[in-house]
């Protein structure tokens, strides 16, 4: 497995289909919400299997001078193998080169625990967004850590 900042636009469609699968097949949002005005100011991230096929994918973005993380997702078949883990400690490790202090995330509250375990801490009560529930989460990012 490979983690690559993508650079290129093959990178990002990359990116798009992984999103594709997850978030419009399998979770039922819809296209015109999960394609934003945002894709072009995010810095995206794209795990490649040992085939070269993108698996996982993530993007963050500067919002209210923290790092938003967003549209984080793995394929059902790679799930459980810790890449949502890297993919988020990766965009952590970027926000913090950037010069960031804190990162911030609408998490799905099935995967509330999962954040949590990687220092995330709710700070909202649960809302919906494209019909999903979810609960805003925020973390320091502390400088010496990360991978």
């Amino acid at each position: 497995m490979k983690i690559t900042h993508v650079q290129t636009q093959q990178e990002r469609d990359d990116a798009y289909h992984v999103r594709w699968i997850v978030f419009v097949e399998e979770q039922g949002v819809s296209a015109e919400a999960e394609y934003d005005e945002f894709e072009d100011e995010s810095q995206h991230v794209v795990v490649y299997n040992d085939d070269n096929e993108p698996v996982a994918v993530g993007r963050w973005r500067v919002a209210d001078a923290k790092a938003k993380l967003e549209r984080i997702c793995v394929l059902p078949a790679y799930r459980k193998y810790g890449l949502g883990k890297s993919v988020v400690q990766v965009m952590e490790d970027m926000a913090r080169r950037a010069g960031l202090g804190k990162a911030k995330l609408h998490a799905q509250t099935h995967a509330q625990k999962f954040y949590e375990k990687l220092g995330y801490t709710a700070v909202s009560d649960v809302f919906m967004e494209e019909g999903l529930p979810h609960v805003a989460m925020v973390k320091e990012l502390k400088k010496g850590e990360g991978v």
